[in-house]
């Protein structure tokens, strides 16, 4: 059978060479890191980890509402809510550390080959690895894939010291609880670290240099978002440019283009990612690169070059760790002849793990409102429901968009707690073309949140 190497252990990589053994291929992964790539180590299961115990402290702040009160040994009624971050970022490591073990042995067990080094292309069918100890070993294949990812963006003005300027990826080695954050960024990064140390008791600052927090998402979504983070204490400076970031001591300047300066304790820099795809041997090898370095493939993962795939965010496509899972493995039936469809970006879901959570699938009130699909909207704000109303749960909506006169199902919005777990039942309409009654003629449990998908569904039938 043919062989399969592999570069990058990220979600794209080790989801492809798992279903490249599972169809008989051998199959090498070359990775300096450690299986998991960024996703697991320095991304997704880090944040998402961080973001659980802010979803915790958000649960017990609330918790007055529901009738439930805190006394301290002498019983005296307690006010206070401390996090321990230092404890808090050990968890978050530890569990990173121990997914992309799980990983590895998986892997292993699969009869996948890891090679601990970094991988580049020398010509389409040929990988040359750089080994720990200065060594290289190189392997021939009958196909590439390339999953290397992407690194957090940095300017020259504002340059990361990892200890009071921190990118993303650094936060997790802070052991002292910042005084005042600022956080320059407000796409899903900026907003899901905003929000989450927020809810940690931390005062946040949000240097947008947008009109609101979000703007590739939901524009009824962001307006909640935000209306709760100001709520909460947030201070979100709007239509704000960063021009640099400079620390002196134990102070961090963010000066704006506007003259106007902010000061903090810390400052996260979420600026947008830039691909690892430098000095790989792309280009020589006849991979052709889009602006910004992304590695151009088609909706089976092809790049330019015969026999090379590439996989994830290294592609720029669309930067979730599903996605990129998905282009791996796309990428492995196509090349080792198995049924394959295409990557349709219209049947993702995906989330934003801010408080509320914002989840989405299928396409948006953007793409309706600018006659790009036609389709019929309802809004159905969870503060109705009765589930809703026994959880002191206020905030946050569930948006349909069915296909006028055949009633499909072509897109969904839910902001909510626990949206990512909601929107799941939308996303199975979308992804089979299922009608709004037939959504709505699935049973749901009463009280439930996913209640007001159904009762959504059910407002559209006259359409």
């Amino acid at each position: 059978m043919a062989g399969v190497v592999i570069i990058g252990g990220g979600p794209g990589g080790y989801e492809a060479a798992l279903v490249a053994r599972q169809l008989g291929s051998d199959v090498t992964l070359v990775d300096a890191d450690g299986p998991g790539g960024s996703a697991v180590l320095t991304d997704c299961v880090p944040s998402k980890t961080l973001i659980a115990t802010s979803e915790l402290m958000t649960e017990v702040a609330g918790a007055a509402e529901l009738g439930v009160s805190f006394q301290d040994a002498g019983g005296d009624a307690a006010t206070t809510i401390r996090v321990d971050l230092a404890r808090v970022n050990r968890r978050v490591k530890a569990l990173a550390a121990q997914q992309s073990t799980d990983i590895s042995r998986r892997l292993d067990r699969d009869g996948v080959r890891i090679v601990r080094g970094r991988g580049r292309l020398d010509g389409p069918g040929r990988v040359v690895a750089s080994l720990p100890d200065g060594g290289e070993e190189v392997l021939d294949a009958e196909a590439v894939l390339v999953a290397t990812g992407a690194a957090p963006r940095t300017l020259p003005s504002a340059q990361p010291d990892g200890e009071r300027i921190l990118t993303w990826e650094q936060v997790y080695d802070l052991d002292e609880v910042p005084t005042e954050l600022i956080v320059v960024g407000s796409g899903v990064t900026g907003a899901e670290f905003a929000s989450a140390y927020l809810a940690l008791g931390i005062p946040v600052t949000l240097v947008s240099s947008r009109d609101r927090v979000l703007p590739g998402e939901d524009a009824d979504a962001s307006a909640v978002l935000e209306e709760v983070l100001t709520r909460r204490g947030m201070t979100v400076l709007s239509r704000s440019r960063m021009e640099s970031v400079t620390r002196e001591g134990d102070v961090v300047t963010v000066r704006l283009t506007d003259g106007r300066s902010v000061q903090g304790s810390h400052c996260i820099l979420a600026l947008g990612s830039v691909p690892n795809t430098a000095d790989l041997g792309l280009e020589e090898a006849g991979v052709i690169l889009k602006d910004g370095g992304f590695v151009n493939v088609d909706r089976v993962s092809r790049t330019s070059a015969r026999g090379v795939y590439a996989a994830g965010d290294c592609t720029g496509v669309l930067m979730l760790a599903s996605v990129a899972a998905m282009q791996g493995r796309i990428a492995m039936w196509h090349f080792l002849g198995d049924t394959v469809h295409p990557l349709d970006l219209k049947k993702v879901s995906s989330n934003v793990f801010t408080s509320p959570e914002i989840a989405t699938v299928g396409w948006s009130q953007a793409s309706v409102d600018a006659g790009d699909m036609q389709a019929e909207v309802v809004m159905l704000p969870l503060s109705g429901n009765p589930r809703a109303k026994m959880q002191g749960v206020r905030d946050g909506f569930v948006k349909l968009f069915c296909r006028p006169g055949t009633g499909i199902v072509v897109g969904g919005v839910v902001v909510g707690p626990r949206a990512s777990e909601l929107i799941h039942p939308v996303s199975l309409a979308v992804a089979e073309s299922l009608t709004a009654d037939q959504l709505a003629q699935a049973f749901t449990v009463y009280p439930s949140m996913s209640g007001s998908i159904a009762e959504a569904a059910r407002r559209l039938h006259h359409f």
